[in-house]
C-alpha cells in the first residue's frame, strides 16, 4: 500500500488557510468504496483509508515513512495564484467591461 505525503489544498467553504500549513501523509484506497443498500451510505473495508498522519514538514513525513518502511509518493503543491482586488474597484470609472444593470 503506497502513501501520499501531500500539503492538502483549501476546501471549497474554506476562506482562510487553516489545515493547509501542515504536511499529510495518508494512504491511496486499496478497495474501491461501495455504497450500502439499505441506507446508500458510501463504506470501505480499507482501514488504512482512516488513517492521516500530520507533519509540520516534508522532511519530517518522508523520514517517518522511510522508518516504518512505508512506500510513499511526495506531491509538491501548487503555488496559489493571488491577486489583490479591491471592492472600490468594480466602480471604478475607467473600468474594463460594461455594465449589465
Amino acid at each position: 500500500m503506497i502513501a501520499r505525503i501531500y500539503k492538502p489544498a483549501k476546501t471549497a467553504m474554506q476562506s482562510g488557510l487553516a489545515k493547509t500549513k501542515e504536511w499529510l501523509l495518508d494512504y491511496e484506497p486499496a478497495t474501491p468504496r461501495e455504497s450500502e443498500p439499505l441506507m446508500g451510505w458510501t463504506s470501505s473495508n480499507d482501514m488504512l483509508s482512516q488513517v492521516k498522519l500530520f507533519f509540520e514538514t516534508k522532511e519530517e513525513a518522508i523520514a517517518y515513512a522511510e522508518k516504518n518502511g512505508i512506500p510513499y509518493r511526495v506531491f509538491e503543491p501548487h503555488p496559489r495564484a493571488l491577486s489583490k482586488k479591491s471592492y472600490s474597484d468594480n466602480f471604478k470609472y475607467g473600468r474594463i467591461g460594461s455594465w449589465t444593470h
